[in-house]
């Protein structure tokens, strides 16, 4: 099999894009104090809206990375876009890159890489009726309300960054597992997609993602907030498209069960990042002072 090589410089492309994107979002709502309006400031700060446009970039070459080659040779170096942007972010920032940093990025890049192709789940519905929707999204905004309230209770900067980037990816998720459906409905008729609930909570679940990465990015640093959302977004997806969309994981179960393994090794890289990165540990401590970005 011949490797698409235009495929692999588009996914390189993008990959590098949303990592100088997402650095540039970050140092931008770090400036940003607590207690002000977040995206008003944000709206009028050059190098947010460069970050804004990087992402658009990089959904652009993403798009022609997929059209070039398959998922399963794009979705891993698209993943790089979290080791790109962690020594970018510690230089910015000033702060060391450590070697258990990097095997960490490493081991969590890898898991998700894992996570996506070997589950590989079916294609499912894309027209699910609304009732079967309700106690999945129900669940899933339970659980962004959680890490919403928790990142205002805890005084740990890395937790809180980490609370509102996972928070944010979820709705992400959600948004994502929409797509199909909106995309089928906007075939049938503009008037038939516009009047659905779908594209609605498409587009809340989008905005409230980005959002609420932004809060996150403003909160910690971006070692702390980024790989929360880079692994809530397809996990959240894929629980969706499992309990709704009737998708099933093609893996079997040996596949299965290195699914579950890798998403442990995202679950634990990701709080191990978030500490070193941080410098302090993920605790809950009224006594833990609150650091400015």
């Amino acid at each position: 099999m011949q490797l698409p090589v235009g495929a692999v410089i588009c996914a390189f492309i993008a990959a590098l894009l949303f990592a100088v994107s997402a650095v540039a979002q970050q140092s931008a709502a770090a400036e940003v104090p607590e207690g002000e309006g977040l995206m008003r400031a944000l709206v009028r700060n050059p190098r947010w809206w460069a970050g804004m446009i990087g992402d658009g970039g990089g959904f652009a070459f993403q798009v022609a990375a997929l059209a070039l080659g398959s998922v399963l040779i794009v979705q891993p170096i698209l993943v790089s876009a979290l080791v790109f942007a962690l020594p970018m972010a510690a230089r910015y920032s000033g702060r060391k890159t450590t070697a258990s940093m990097w095997a960490n990025a490493l081991a969590l890049s890898v898991a998700l890489a894992v996570f996506l192709i070997v589950g590989d789940p079916t294609e499912g519905l894309d027209n699910a009726p609304w009732h079967r929707w309700l106690w999945p999204l129900g669940l899933v905004f339970a659980v962004v309300a959680a890490g919403v309230i928790g990142a205002r209770v805890v005084k740990t900067p890395a937790l809180r960054a980490l609370l509102l980037g996972g928070a944010g990816g979820t709705l992400v998720g959600v948004s994502a597992a929409l797509t199909a459906n909106v995309t089928r409905l906007f075939g049938e008729s503009i008037s038939t997609a516009l009047t659905s609930w779908e594209i609605y909570v498409l587009v809340l679940t989008g905005v409230g993602g980005v959002y609420l990465q932004q809060r996150g990015y403003q909160a910690g640093s971006l070692a702390a907030c980024l790989p929360a959302f880079t692994i809530a977004e397809p996990l959240v997806a894929a629980f969706v498209g499992i309990t709704v969309l009737d998708e099933r994981l093609r893996s079997g179960p040996v596949g299965t069960a290195f699914v579950i393994v890798a998403v442990l090794v995202m679950c634990v890289a990701t709080v191990a990042l978030s500490r070193a990165q941080a410098g302090e540990p993920l605790e809950v401590s009224d006594s833990a002072p609150v650091s400015q970005p």
